[in-house]
C-alpha cells in the first residue's frame, strides 16, 4: 500500500480528499442483457424460486449457507419473507430474461458506509442459474452498482474456506484472495474458517472491462464463450 510520512516521520496512508460516507443500497431494479435483479419479494418470487430449487438432485446446494435447506414451500416462503424485509443483508432476486422466472437470489451485506466497504453474499443460485451467463451477469450488475452508483471503495467476498466452488468462483470473477481467518464463525453446529477475497475501486476499471468483453455478443456466440473471463482479464494485465 502506498503511504506518506507525517510530521513525526511515521508512515501513514494516503489522504482521500473530500471523503464522505457512501449511500446505502436501495431496493431498485438492475437490468442486464441476460438477467434482471429485482428487490426480493416473497409474494412475487417464492413460487419461481421454489420450483427452481426443486430441480436440484439433492440438498448439497445449501451445505455452505447459513440458511436452508427447506423441506416445504411454506417454510421457504417464511424465510424469503424475512429476507425481503432485511436492509442488511439486502436481497435481490435474479430473474432469467429468457424465462422471466426468478432462479436465484444474491445480496449486498455487511454494509460499511462510513468506510466504503460492502460484501456480496447469500449467493443462493438454484441449479437452473448455476454456471450460466445469467449468473455471471448478476454478479457484474451488483458490482457495477456498488462501485459506480454507490461509490464504494471495497467489494468483498467471503466464504467457508472448505467451499472450493465458492473460492473458484471468486477468483474467476476477479477477486483477489487476501487470507484465511481461522475459527471465524460457527454455523449449522460446526466451525468455520473464512476465506477473504476483495476487489477495490482502483481495480474495478480492468475488472469491468473484462466483464463487458466477456458478455459481448462477439464473445458469447449462441451462448458459448469464445474466451474465458480469466483469459480476458489476463489480456488486460489483471491476474
Amino acid at each position: 500500500m502506498s503511504n506518506i510520512q507525517n510530521c513525526f516521520n511515521q508512515p501513514v496512508g494516503l489522504p482521500i480528499a473530500d471523503w464522505q460516507p457512501r449511500p446505502l443500497p436501495e431496493r431498485l431494479i438492475m437490468e442486464g442483457r441476460f438477467c434482471r435483479l429485482e428487490p426480493l419479494n416473497e409474494s412475487q418470487h417464492t413460487a419461481d424460486l421454489w420450483q427452481a430449487w426443486k430441480t436440484a438432485e439433492d440438498q448439497r446446494g445449501w451445505t455452505y449457507l447459513s440458511c436452508g435447506p427447506f423441506h416445504s414451500e411454506a417454510d421457504y416462503s417464511a424465510y424469503l419473507k424475512t429476507a425481503a424485509q432485511s436492509a442488511d443483508p439486502m436481497h435481490y432476486a435474479v430473474i432469467n430474461l429468457d424465462s422471466n422466472q426468478a432462479e436465484g437470489t444474491i445480496a449486498l451485506m455487511r454494509i460499511d458506509a462510513p468506510n466504503g466497504a460492502i460484501e456480496v453474499g447469500f449467493v443462493v443460485f438454484s441449479p437452473l442459474l448455476q454456471r450460466t451467463v445469467q449468473a455471471t451477469e448478476a454478479h457484474f450488475l451488483l458490482m457495477k452498482y456498488a462501485f459506480e452508483t454507490l461509490g464504494y471503495r471495497r467489494y468483498e467476498w467471503k466464504c467457508d474456506s472448505l467451499n472450493a466452488p465458492s473460492r473458484r468462483a471468486a477468483q474467476r470473477l476477479g477477486f483477489t484472495f487476501e487470507g484465511q481467518f481461522r475459527q471465524a464463525g460457527v454455523y449449522k453446529g460446526r466451525t468455520r474458517d473464512t476465506a477473504w477475497f476483495s476487489i477495490i475501486d482502483s481495480e474495478w476499471p480492468q475488472v469491468k472491462d473484462a466483464f463487458e468483453a466477456w458478455l459481448a455478443p462477439k464473445n458469447l456466440q449462441q451462448g458459448v464463450q469464445q474466451k474465458s473471463l480469466a483469459a480476458l482479464r489476463e489480456e488486460r494485465g489483471q491476474q
